[in-house]
């Protein structure tokens, strides 16, 4: 696997406006409220007999009902890209388009978890301008402006890597052991980048495939709160493509995203 960035990350920061501002504020806003609906669905699943599929399903159609509805009334020239919704290739020429996960983490949503997450975010003109990340079963956000709150007690001295609870990549292992690094397993890519953000882990590594849903709001959310995020190579992620797949990912603090990239070029040599 070639390295094609070491230490910076080939993101870039969005310069502020009176446009971006008012667009971070609603994506904060829609994810927020999102979530606040579905705490209200998984609390009161018992009492509705909801559970399962049916929790899931009734879970990922409300949010997107909510989110796509608010959109078109916030911002009624936007493209809307969603997991939930059909995809039209008329967002490859629009100018501004919303990248949403209405629930990401539906598995862990319906077992009562909190490992699970709502993801808004805006790509425009070749880059994401905004992005917000609910993780309500927290009660906490990445995006809102806020310091999120060290949970492990700041550095430690072994790694701690974020992966899936259902499909860590192949290298997780080998990544484990070649760093000494503890792993943790969770749902959800935004509550996985959050956990970044607090300090609980030090990275969070994925492979085996994403779409763009799972990744746009946490990379855009994560990298305005200083965090590194890049394809496991270094390379750019790109959003708002014909092909909304991502390979895979890497967000991981500044501090460590040159240890990290220089163990996965170690470790997963068939990463492209």
């Amino acid at each position: 696997m070639a390295v094609h960035q070491l230490v910076k990350d080939p993101g870039t920061r969005v310069p502020v406006t009176l446009r971006t501002c008012q667009d971070q504020a609603l994506a904060v806003s829609l994810a927020r409220d999102a979530g606040e609906l579905l705490v209200q669905l998984q609390e009161h699943a018992a009492a509705s007999h909801l559970s399962g599929r049916a929790l899931k399903d009734k879970g990922d159609a409300m949010s997107q009902e909510f989110l796509d509805s608010a959109l078109r009334r916030e911002r009624p020239g936007d493209a809307i890209f969603s997991e939930e919704a059909a995809d039209s290739p008329e967002r490859l020429s629009a100018g501004r388009v919303w990248i949403i996960d209405p629930l990401d983490g539906t598995r862990e949503f319906s077992e009562g978890r909190p490992d699970w997450a709502v993801h808004v975010a805006l790509w425009e003109s070749g880059q994401l301008v905004a992005g917000a990340v609910a993780v309500p079963g927290e009660g906490c956000m990445i995006g809102d402006g806020h310091r999120q709150p060290i949970h492990g007690g700041g550095r430690r001295d072994r790694l701690r890597i974020a992966v899936s609870r259902t499909r860590p990549p192949d290298c997780a292992e080998r990544l484990a052991e070649y760093l000494d690094a503890e792993l943790l397993p969770m749902g959800s890519a935004g509550y996985k980048a959050w956990l970044v953000t607090t300090g609980e882990a030090d990275a969070y590594v994925h492979a085996g495939g994403q779409y763009e849903w799972d990744s746009a709001a946490p990379v855009f959310a994560a990298r305005e709160a200083g965090m590194h995020a890049s394809r496991m190579n270094g390379s750019a992620l790109l959003y708002n493509q014909a092909v909304p797949y991502l390979p895979d990912l890497l967000l991981c603090h500044q501090d460590v995203a040159a240890l990290m990239l220089h163990a996965l070029a170690w470790t997963n040599h068939d990463t492209d």
